[in-house]
């Protein structure tokens, strides 16, 4: 049947950052889809809010609070999964942060902050993961990239930096991984309406310089995200490997 390609029964996901915002949204689309669904965050009171909505969804849903910024704690924390609830087959590299100010102003210390969020837990849960999923010989790596993973603007430099690190790392997850039957991508979005944008959202000087520049003209909604997402965690996407899907509205085409 041609709709197996996009069926994620059977199969368990970990998602990354998922209490809120895209996280949260694509472990629903995944679920809906059929996966079982882990989400994970630092924030219990959050994590557990976000399992009670998808599970009165009709969701199979856990929580796992671990700090994807500790390694160790990563370690523990997945293959207490794996031990626990069962092997994990879809990864999400989900979390993430933003901090704005001008380059000549940023903190050393919100420098050494965004590093670890943004790319030390992608190479942090990504290894661990991986090491389960090649004793099986098959796996599914998705990590979050950013249109800021080709494309800058003032104020955020680093966040820049580590989403094009997100970017190579991806490929480079590829090359030493598609031999074990692993696929690892990226799934890139462009200007979507969460809370890590909100400042962005309420600014109607950015807004209106946004739906200027994008050529389909709006805000993306999460939910937009959900397709490309589940096309990279199934079966369709068996010999697609180290590429970044860019959903952005057409952002990167276009000056």
């Amino acid at each position: 049947m041609p709709f197996s390609l996009f069926d994620l029964s059977g199969r368990r996901a970990l998602v990354t950052g998922s209490s809120q915002g895209i996280g949260f949204a694509l472990a629903a689309g995944l679920a809906a889809h059929g996966a079982e669904v882990v989400l994970n965050g630092r924030d219990r009171v959050k994590l557990d809010a976000a399992v009670r909505q998808l599970a009165d969804a009709g969701a199979t849903v856990s929580a796992s609070d671990f700090d994807v910024t500790d390694a160790e704690a990563v370690k523990r924390g997945v293959d207490a999964i794996e031990a626990g609830i069962g092997p994990i087959d879809i990864l999400i590299n989900n979390a993430g942060m933003q901090f704005r100010t001008p380059l000549e102003d940023f903190p050393a210390d919100r420098w050494e902050q965004l590093l670890k969020t943004n790319i030390s837990s992608v190479f942090y849960v990504g290894q661990a993961v991986a090491r389960h999923m090649i004793g099986r010989g098959r796996g599914k790596i998705v990590n979050i990239a950013s249109v800021q993973s080709e494309l800058a603007r003032p104020g955020i430099a680093p966040y820049t930096a580590t989403k094009g690190a997100v970017k190579n790392l991806t490929r480079g997850m590829a090359t030493d991984w598609a031999k074990y039957g692993l696929q690892i991508n990226a799934l890139a979005p462009g200007y979507f309406r969460t809370p890590l944008n909100q400042a962005l959202v309420d600014s109607v000087e950015f807004s209106a310089w946004l739906e200027k520049r994008t050529p389909a003209g709006r805000w993306g909604d999460v939910e937009e995200l959900v397709g490309a997402a589940v096309f990279l965690s199934g079966k369709a996407s068996s010999f697609v490997n180290g590429h970044t899907l860019y959903v952005d509205g057409g952002i990167t085409t276009s000056l």
